[in-house]
């Protein structure tokens, strides 16, 4: 298998994917794909997911397709087995850490507190899940966490939709942003595979033209409101505007 480069720097949005029927899952990586988001987190959260990563493993080569929600080495190792070309995990043991670290596929593993990505950093690892972002203080929390831990990268993840996402990949320590907006219940449920590929595509868009925002000086959020203010200004919360 070829080498994946940072699973951070794919695509602005990572879609997470809860695949009920394994049916749908090569139609619906590949309108995914379409739209401009090759990496794709199935979460471990059905009977069926494993089906779901070793279809598109095996059927939609232009997908990156992870399993998410990943919180046992034996769930690890499945993974990989199944065709996973990367992982993430809501948080992170030692125990589960070993795993992902011996399983040889790059892995996001969650944080939601400084200390956890300083155990993280002693252990090499410099990528990570923020998570649930929006309940663990947002942009304003992500921004005051650069300024002390530069070498830290993290795909905020819980909470995030389109209004909010830009704000996110601006900051200087976020490669990328987890989301399942672009899979709306109503659209996977009738299979309308064109409206979820064009909602792929307006997700796909949100990092462009976005200007990273300088870390702060000090560990201070800088001024922002609770979740961080929009770029043009807008003083309501990350919160209110996802919500």
């Amino acid at each position: 298998m070829p080498s994946l480069p940072s699973v951070l720097d794919l695509a602005p949005v990572v879609p997470v994917v809860v695949v009920a029927d394994p049916a749908d899952a090569v139609p619906l990586a590949r309108a995914l794909v379409a739209g401009g988001l090759p990496a794709i987190e199935v979460t471990l959260r059905t009977p069926g997911a494993l089906e779901a990563v070793r279809a598109i493993a095996g059927e939609v080569p232009e997908a990156v397709v992870g399993a998410g929600t990943v919180i046992t080495p034996g769930q690890v190792a499945e993974s990989v087995a199944a065709g996973a070309r990367f992982l993430v995990s809501p948080g992170w043991t030692d125990v589960l850490l070993e795993a992902m670290l011996g399983s040889g596929v790059p892995f996001l593993p969650g944080v939601s507190t400084a200390s956890e990505v300083v155990a993280l950093l002693e252990r090499g690892v410099r990528e990570m899940k923020f998570f649930p972002a929006e309940a663990a203080g947002g942009t304003a929390y992500l921004r005051s966490l650069s300024g002390p831990l530069p070498q830290a990268r993290f795909c905020p993840t819980g909470g995030i939709g389109p209004d909010c996402a830009p704000r996110y990949l601006a900051l200087p320590n976020v490669g990328c942003v987890g989301g399942s907006w672009m899979l709306p219940p109503d659209a996977v449920a009738a299979r309308d595979w064109a409206r979820i590929e064009r909602l792929a595509r307006e997700a796909a868009e949100l990092g462009r033209g976005t200007s990273r925002v300088d870390a702060p000086s000090g560990d201070a959020p800088g001024g922002d409101t609770p979740g961080g203010a929009t770029p043009g200004g807008d003083a309501l919360s990350a919160g209110a505007r996802c919500r």
